[in-house]
């Protein structure tokens, strides 16, 4: 593994502070590989072999049942998943595959776990990542019981333009069909409800999104520290 993608993992919370030697352990049964878009990197229902780091690009978090599939979140570098399963030596809960070119590092969870019983900066470290998990699942109830359809859009959209820096018009990265799933709706309610925010500076064509009246967005879609702010 490159020395400069060890430096990256070792940024992370989950490592930055366990001793050296235990990261140098991690490392050494460590390997990374580079996927295409939209390769299937794990199944749920799988054994938890590997802890993935996303080095580059993104992935898409999701599941099925029944004939049906819906996406559970998007990640993106430099982050973890599934912490949970490698910790618990559980299943996957859910799948996962690449979004774009993706670069990701794949560490044993058998020594993520011999690790977490040694070292107790590196165990708080996991505590405190699951803690951010935990509460991540909460907001994301949070959204969808609470709020209309619409209203999760609008606040979607917020936070989607505060990653793009600001800027007015930005890309939503993906096909609308897939946001449809992130949202927990249907493509035609996703139409309808950006359909319904016209009168609130919000216009997309394709993939690409135009807040002309952020102000007006604001005051529609209400957000809430408590269910859109990640730090909160």
């Amino acid at each position: 593994m490159p020395d400069f993608i060890h430096e990256d993992i070792r940024k992370l919370h989950l490592f930055d502070a366990m001793a050296q030697e235990h990261f140098q352990t991690l490392m050494r049964g460590a390997f990374v590989q580079t996927f295409p878009p939209q390769i299937d990197l794990i199944t749920e229902g799988d054994p938890s072999d590997f802890l993935h780091v996303l080095v580059s690009g993104s992935v898409d978090l999701f599941s099925a049942w029944n004939g049906r599939e819906t996406s559970m979140a998007t990640v993106r570098p430099v982050s973890t998943f599934i912490l949970a399963a490698t910790i618990r030596e559980q299943p996957y809960l859910m799948s996962a595959r690449t979004l774009e070119k993706s670069r990701i590092a794949l560490i044993p969870s058998v020594e993520v776990r011999a690790i977490f019983d040694t070292d107790s900066d590196f165990a708080r470290a996991i505590v405190t990542e699951l803690a951010l998990c935990y509460r991540s699942v909460i907001k994301a109830q949070k959204d969808l019981k609470l709020r209309t359809s619409s209203e999760r859009l609008a606040n979607y959209l917020l936070r989607a333009q505060a990653r793009a820096g600001g800027q007015p018009e930005f890309e939503l990265g993906f096909e609308k069909r897939r946001l449809a799933s992130v949202l927990g709706m249907t493509p035609e309610h996703l139409s309808r409800a950006f359909k319904g925010l016209h009168p609130h500076g919000v216009a997309a064509t394709g993939t690409r999104v135009r807040i002309a009246d952020r102000t007006s967005l604001e005051r529609f879609a209400q957000p809430n520290p408590l269910i859109d702010d990640p730090k909160a």
